[in-house]
């Protein structure tokens, strides 16, 4: 398997990556995903990204394929979102049953300059990295968070939808670790995440978290008590 790779910048990250579409999936800078491969035109493509730098593209589909629709009767791929995160894979364990479970950790987004033909039983895309240079630089714009607002938003969102959260880990982690973690792990649907993906820094990450939480409180409100209180 390489050896680590530091990826400071753009010109770290490889032009063509393998992709992996997965609908409601959203990995950031430094964030962490678990994933469950299981598919054999993906168990390839994890075979092949270890041979390499082990880097790998999450992409939200932005529609479904058309079943049949494609050469030899088989699916035509659906559209992409054009912006993805680059992960890398830091951990990997086979489970004897013909899986891998692994552990993607972002590098930076990029943008889907275009997918590729090729040969291969998994989609490649030639990526573009370079409008988000400031990915590579851990804690960037954490000071413009507003911290406890967010926290506030987070407060009420868990009450409502009676979710269960370490507050001592909420309290110590710094704000980039915190802002894309509740972002990868709120329940939002496939267009709220790639908004959230997509916001150009930290702080209107953040900005579009409390909004999308506060609006999930409200609807949680309404399906519960269609006269809300105040406390």
């Amino acid at each position: 398997m390489p050896t680590n790779i530091a990826y400071r910048g753009p010109q770290d990250c490889p032009d063509v990556i393998p992709i992996f579409p997965l609908p409601g999936a959203l990995l950031l800078p430094r964030g962490q995903m678990p994933l469950n491969i299981f598919e054999p035109r993906y168990m390839a493509m994890i075979d092949d990204a270890l041979r390499g730098e082990r880097l790998i593209g999450m992409v939200q589909p932005e529609s479904d394929g058309i079943p049949g629709s494609g050469e030899g009767g088989n699916a035509t791929p659906g559209r992409l979102y054009r912006v993805g995160c680059a992960g890398r894979i830091t951990q990997l364990a086979e489970t004897g049953d013909g899986r891998y479970l692994l552990t993607l950790t972002g590098i930076a987004r990029f943008r889907v300059v275009e997918e590729l033909t090729v040969m291969t039983p998994y989609r490649q895309v030639r990526a573009d990295f370079s409008t988000f240079e400031t990915d590579f630089i851990a804690r960037a714009g954490e000071k413009e968070v507003d911290r406890e607002r967010l926290i506030a938003a987070l407060r009420q969102f868990v009450k409502v939808m009676e979710i269960e959260v370490d507050w001592r880990g909420v309290e110590q982690a710094p704000n980039e670790a915190l802002v894309n973690a509740l972002c990868m792990m709120t329940p939002f649907g496939a267009a709220e995440k790639q908004a959230l993906l997509e916001a150009p820094d930290l702080k209107n990450r953040a900005e579009a978290l409390i909004a999308l939480t506060e609006i999930e409180v409200l609807r949680g409100g309404d399906d519960e008590d269609s006269s809300p209180t105040m406390q």
